[in-house]
């Protein structure tokens, strides 16, 4: 009996060209088992009039399923469901749901998902992707004034060359960066760009032997603090600072000690003496953009020296352009290898592609090493090789200069649209990156400005998840403007300050000269 024509139907959300959609709606079917082995398949020209699409398509999306088996052509009699198509799994049906009797809370040894936000006001954790959403819902690209971080503007992104890329490690050539387990390497051009071009931006030598590719900064972090840290150690980070870090932290049981930042960063002389590790951005500090002076620099370098602890320095965002050139890295710096820097791409291309790095000494990387492969081996070999193509070709540093004009530009139409609303900026303006740390007047409660902001369509985050005390000042959030076009801009700060003004608080007018 042939397959109905009415089985078939293209859905308008569905990706890809239309024979690729075809084909993947046929494969579906025989995998679900609605099409049977030896069942016949509507004609090239019905579907095709079915569907309302060339009959060249459907014939090409035939074919393709032939080759993989999911299809048989019999000459004029047309085309039929294989025999050897992968059949559909045939599982028992359970007698009906099932308790779930687990005690889950004292099962769990780390409980990392409420970690980060209070789930109501301050955290927004709703529908925001897990504790690290800060308040990002998952459809933000719905919201017509997205002031989130740190997430692709396709407009800016070179979809082109990116694709031409992936396509070039597709190659033959390249077969083997695809296909072969690397055990614990990496991909030897991609290092070679960290490591001739990326890093000798930032100042740093640094040998093959010194670097380590990562699935990000987040993987980069975590190594970093699982090979330093364990319960009897000490760890100093940022107060605020990166809500990701301190539940990496909670994970090594270690004690962790926050510390303020000031306009100018961390101080030296506020560290504790007993100490283990110091995480900081000292380039760009997440969330309020100060950057940490030379000299300030050299001295904690003198004091790591001194008292024997170690460095991890998060360089995120280094290459977004500021209104000054960055100032050197801290492991440019440093002359006795205490320095462990960390870096990544995603920020700069885009953050699904996960890709990072870790420079330091080489008998860390070799731990460091050994530690990601009984996790995960090693990055993915397509994505690294098509960054390494995407980066050597020149693509990247386009990119680069294309992001860092459209980033200015977002930038001068936001301080003026904050300007004029009276809002207060509490961080850095000058430092770079793609956004903004603001104080509201006091009294207002930012988890409560998010919340209500969404029913006008605008997205901010609220400040609370970058600080680690309970009783943290709840009027800072920050707005970015890696996603929205100036366009917007100005419309958004707008309903931002509508909302403050509604909630009783007046803006700051004249708090901070811009």
């Amino acid at each position: 009996m042939p397959v109905s024509v009415d089985c078939f139907f293209l859905s308008p959300h569905q990706q890809g060209t239309l024979q690729s959609r075809i084909r993947q709606m046929v494969a579906e079917g025989i995998l679900a088992g609605r099409m049977r082995p030896g069942e016949r398949m509507p004609s090239s020209r019905k579907l095709a009039e079915h569907l309302g699409v060339s009959r060249i398509t459907v014939t090409m999306a035939y074919a393709d399923l032939v080759a993989d088996d999911y299809l048989s052509a019999r000459g004029r009699s047309g085309y039929f469901v294989s025999a050897d198509a992968p059949q559909p799994q045939d599982f028992p049906a359970r007698a009906g749901p099932q308790a779930d009797t687990v005690d889950w809370p004292r099962a769990l040894g780390q409980r990392p998902g409420s970690a980060v936000g209070d789930g109501t006001s301050g955290g927004l954790s709703d529908n925001a992707g897990g504790a690290l959403g800060m308040g990002k819902p998952r459809n933000w690209r719905d919201y017509r004034y997205p002031f989130v971080y740190g997430q692709a503007d396709p407009t800016l992104f070179d979809h082109a060359n990116w694709r031409g890329c992936t396509l070039l490690a597709l190659g033959q050539k390249d077969f083997h960066s695809l296909t072969d387990d690397q055990f614990e390497e990496d991909d030897s051009g991609l290092v070679e760009y960290i490591a001739r071009h990326t890093l000798p931006r930032r100042g740093i030598l640094a040998r093959p032997d010194e670097i380590l590719v990562t699935l990000g900064a987040q993987n980069a972090l975590w190594l970093a603090a699982q090979l330093l840290l364990n319960q009897r150690r000490i760890a100093a980070i940022e107060e605020p600072g990166y809500p990701g870090l301190r539940q990496i932290l909670n994970q090594t049981r270690c004690r962790v000690l926050p510390l303020p930042v000031g306009e100018q960063g961390l101080t030296p002389d506020a560290l504790p003496d007993a100490l283990d590790v110091l995480f900081c951005t000292p380039s760009h500090h997440c969330p309020t953009g100060a950057t940490m002076p030379l000299a300030r620099r050299e001295a904690l370098l003198a004091l790591a020296a001194e008292r024997g602890f170690l460095i991890v320095e998060d360089d995120y965002e280094f290459e977004i352009a500021g209104l000054r050139p960055p100032l050197p890295a801290l492991k440019s710096l440093d002359r006795d290898g205490r320095v462990i820097h960390v870096g990544s791409f995603s920020k700069s291309l885009f953050p699904g592609l996960r890709l990072g790095f870790l420079v330091g000494a080489a008998p860390f990387i070799r731990e460091a090493r050994a530690l990601r492969a009984t996790i995960l081996r090693h990055p993915p070999g397509l994505v690294q090789r098509a960054a390494a193509y995407f980066l050597s070709l020149g693509h990247y540093d386009a990119q680069l200069r294309r992001m860092g004009r459209a980033f200015q530009t977002r930038r001068q139409v936001m301080i003026e649209a904050v300007r004029a609303e009276g809002l207060e900026v509490a961080g850095e303006i000058g430092a770079g990156g793609s956004s903004l740390w603001m104080r509201a007047p006091e009294g207002v409660d930012t988890g409560a400005l998010a919340l209500a902001l969404r029913d006008d369509s605008v997205l901010i985050e609220p400040g609370l998840p970058f600080f680690s005390a309970t009783d943290a000042p709840r009027r800072f959030y920050r707005i970015a403007y890696s996603s929205i076009s100036s366009e917007r801009i100005p419309e958004g700060i707008a309903r931002i300050g509508a909302r403050i003004r509604s909630m009783g608080a007046p803006p700051a007018f004249g708090a901070r000269r811009l």
